[in-house]
């Protein structure tokens, strides 16, 4: 599939693409402002050297989805293989050039990407809420983890219980008055509780275990 021409001009027989590093440089030296364009840029140049260091971790498939082109695809596919520190770095500097002559619109493709990658949907949602609430129900019931092991029979009870145990100590308060404290054992459950629910989200939300 043929490409678009970049539109631009000529400036002392270079091309010069809309949009582009060189055009937005002309354009304020036109100005006047100068200086202002050279820190300008800088910050353009380190705002895309970075958003090419985080497409390595774009998920293939929101990759595919932006169409960038091919030799910046592979450039990204090669920096993942290297593992050489100054190989990588090489390579990575050699994506952030890739990444300045990129057309606008596709560097705004690739930064909705990546924010599409890191919102939560709906679902992962739902879960965190699911394994916040069943955290709380076992701390606070001893019928809860009757209730657990009905719905997520493949849970380790016995690693659950001592859990459980454990997180009831913790939040003790040393003195009266003192908040409840939440340690260790209390990240581990909810971190336990979600796992199931990630395996077989189909456990209620709302089922009341008391």
């Amino acid at each position: 599939m043929s490409r678009k021409p970049k539109k631009g001009y000529f400036v002392k027989g270079q091309f010069v693409a809309e949009g582009s590093e060189l055009d937005l440089e002309l354009k304020r030296e036109l100005k006047g402002d100068t200086e202002i364009s050279k820190t300008d840029l800088k910050r353009e140049s380190t705002e895309l050297q970075k958003l090419g260091e985080d497409l390595l971790t774009l998920r293939a498939d929101l990759m595919a989805k932006i169409n960038l082109p091919d030799k910046l695809v592979d450039a990204v596919a090669e920096a993942k293989r290297i593992t050489n520190f100054e190989g990588k770095r090489r390579q990575m500097q050699f994506i952030g050039k890739l990444m300045r002559q990129l057309e606008p619109e596709l560097v705004q493709a690739a930064k909705d990407a990546l924010i599409e990658q890191h919102t939560p949907s709906a679902l992962d949602t739902q879960l965190l809420h699911q394994a916040e609430q069943w955290r709380s129900r076992l701390v606070e019931s001893d019928d809860a983890l009757a209730q657990w092991m009905n719905l997520a029979p493949q849970t380790d009870s016995q690693q659950l219980r001592a859990l459980v145990r454990q997180a009831r100590k913790d939040a003790k308060p040393e003195k009266p008055g003192e908040a409840p404290r939440h340690g260790r054992a209390y990240r581990e459950i909810y971190q336990l509780v979600r796992e199931q629910l990630v395996a077989a989200h189909d456990i209620p939300e709302n089922t009341d275990p008391t």
